[in-house]
């Protein structure tokens, strides 16, 4: 049940190295059943894929570690707007606790977004995941925006590769301390480009 989950907000400094390991497990379990890849950066003891989050809500219950957010503060690049944002990430939550979604994460971690003075949350998610956020949305002050591509660093230098990635994946915005439409800052006139 949703209600038998208790949140800990924590700093990434704050955690120990079981920590770590009770987290790595978790997101293993989470992300393998959708791609053996994406359960691949939480091999050994890491409990964090691209960059490592500063801020993590975690949800607990008696079974250990039930869902999980992650925040960074960066600055993204919106068209020729830098734009400070909190980008919100490493969401998972628990097979058995289906119902535990997103919006629960963000309820928690929603006071720490005002007290961070960051007029957005923002977040990128697959395009397979649209009828779950378009759910969550219906319930909040979110905008969901497809159709537009976003750049990032790759989280390590490969000969390989080049090192940025561009990805058409759905973006959410959640206005912390601004409307979206409020001066310069309108996303539909520019591509978020991720300043990692």
């Amino acid at each position: 049940m949703c209600s038998d989950v208790r949140w800990k907000l924590c700093w990434e400094n704050e955690l120990q190295l079981a920590d770590h390991v009770e987290l790595s497990d978790f997101f293993r379990k989470t992300y393998g059943p959708t791609g053996l890849f994406n359960a691949k950066p939480f091999e050994g003891s890491r409990s964090w894929a691209g960059a490592r989050p500063e801020l993590r809500a975690i949800g607990y219950d008696q079974s250990g570690v039930a869902a999980h957010m992650g925040l960074l503060r960066r600055f993204i690049k919106v068209g020729t707007v830098d734009l400070l944002v909190a980008e919100l990430g490493l969401d998972g939550v628990r097979a058995d606790l289906e119902r535990l979604g997103i919006s629960h994460s963000i309820r928690v971690m929603l006071p720490t977004l005002h007290e961070l003075g960051v007029p957005f949350a923002f977040g990128t998610v697959r395009q397979a995941l649209r009828k779950h956020i378009e759910r969550f949305g219906r319930h909040g002050p979110v905008t969901i925006l497809s159709d537009i591509l976003t750049r990032s660093t790759l989280p390590e230098p490969r000969r390989d590769k080049p090192p940025t990635c561009i990805d058409e994946a759905l973006v959410i915005v959640l206005p912390v301390g601004r409307l979206i439409g409020d001066r310069h800052h309108q996303y539909r006139n520019g591509s978020p480009r991720r300043a990692a």
